[in-house]
């Protein structure tokens, strides 16, 4: 009977790290799921030998094993790619633009497929599989908007020019991105690239990513962006 009160508490610890978006602390999961502390450290230790979590760096925030993490994320993340395809070629010949899907990775924006079925010569990089600071492009403003991130947490590096670097400015702009119900990346991350993204959710209404296009700045002007994205919008939703 005591085993089996352990491996459900042990479980519920591991669920709650599984669906948390960030590191989570003992302390955290005790108050979470009312388990005293020896109770949580000897389970904490259990996972933690049996590698399904890991303590970040020399901190005390804990966060699933590599070998978890490809575990839970291989097949989700096939199966949005999966059930979004139609979607980026819809998206991709409504804009004549690379389209792509983006989820949260880290605090980061990983790109899990993208389509690009133009005829031009010099095509969009290939991105799948590749990360992108969330704070440079319409498809990490999305994730920042619908996700609860901390923005002081953030490293807001610069890029370039137009690439914000403040907290203040930057949560100025999420505010108007839920209001508009789209995000554009001008040229924040590398000179002569935009990007347009909208929120993706799934039947049961979660929010899951940001699917939108990404091209060179020469063929999107402000007012041709904007429409753009409003197509986008009205397309998905």
């Amino acid at each position: 009977m005591n085993q089996s009160k352990s491996l459900t508490k042990g479980l519920s610890i591991l669920k709650e790290i599984i669906v948390s978006e960030k590191p989570l602390t003992a302390s955290f999961l005790c108050s979470k799921l009312n388990i005293d502390k020896s109770t949580m450290s000897r389970l904490i230790t259990t996972l933690m030998r049996e590698n399904f979590i890991v303590y970040v760096d020399n901190s005390k925030d804990i966060i699933l094993s590599d070998f978890m993490r490809h575990l839970t994320q291989k097949e989700s993340r096939e199966s949005i790619v999966t059930k979004t395809q139609s979607m980026l070629d819809k998206i991709f010949f409504l804009t004549d633009e690379c389209s792509y899907i983006g989820v949260l990775d880290n605090n980061a924006v990983l790109y899990l497929n993208q389509v690009d079925k133009s005829n031009r010569v010099i095509k969009t990089r290939d991105s799948i599989g590749k990360h992108a600071p969330l704070h440079t492009n319409g498809f990490g403003k999305i994730l920042l908007s619908f996700c609860n991130i901390d923005l002081n947490s953030l490293d807001l590096k610069k890029y370039t020019s137009n690439t914000i670097t403040s907290v203040t400015r930057l949560q100025k702009e999420i505010d108007l991105i839920k209001q508009k119900g789209y995000a554009i990346g001008n040229e924040e991350h590398e000179f002569g690239l935009k990007s347009i993204a909208v929120p993706y959710f799934n039947k049961r209404n979660e929010f899951v990513g940001a699917v939108g296009i990404s091209g060179l700045s020469v063929r999107m002007d402000e007012p041709t962006t904007h429409q753009l994205a409003q197509k986008i919008f009205k397309l998905i939703n």
